[in-house]
């Protein structure tokens, strides 16, 4: 099992599943899938019930990652990237068997979601910031890498809690 890296440290965790991407604009369309990931699986729990934490963690999953895409559109406009505005296929994939939970076991399926996503999102960023030179996405990758890092651990510890 691959350890994970220390919220914060912004180092990619070297057992981690990715690692940089071959270009930015690739780069670019991992992190929009990304936020689409997280916002349309948060709109989901928030309209499934889910309280306490988790209702916490999915307000603040759709405010975070609302901005992070507006934020990372401004730069993919310069770059003549068209990031994508839905979650990725392996997301896409995973929401039919979402919808038919509901309770705890959807609460639990959310949480462990997002712990599996930002940990791959955070290691995906670190990665990237050590191969990329364009200075807007190294801003971008400075700004946004410690958001994720603290939703990672705001998910752990929800997940920890529910053990």
């Amino acid at each position: 099992m691959a350890t994970q890296a220390p919220a914060g440290s912004g180092k990619a965790d070297p057992n981690g599943p990715t690692g940089p991407h071959a270009t930015d604009a690739e780069f670019m369309m991992t992190a929009a899938h990304s936020d689409q990931n997280e916002i349309q699986q948060s709109k989901m729990a928030l309209a499934k019930g889910v309280t306490g934490m988790a209702k916490e963690m999915a307000n603040k999953m759709i405010a975070d990652h609302t901005k992070s895409t507006a934020d990372l559109k401004q730069i993919a406009a310069k770059k003549g990237v068209k990031l994508p505005t839905d979650m990725d296929a392996e997301h896409k994939a995973m929401a039919p068997a979402m919808e038919k939970l509901s309770g705890k076991a959807f609460e639990q399926k959310y949480i462990s979601q997002m712990v599996a996503d930002h940990q791959k999102t955070a290691n995906t960023m670190a990665a990237h910031q050590q191969m990329t030179k364009d200075p807007a996405l190294q801003g971008f990758i400075t700004k946004t890498l410690p958001v994720v890092e603290s939703h990672l651990q705001m998910a752990q510890n929800d997940a920890n809690m529910k053990m």
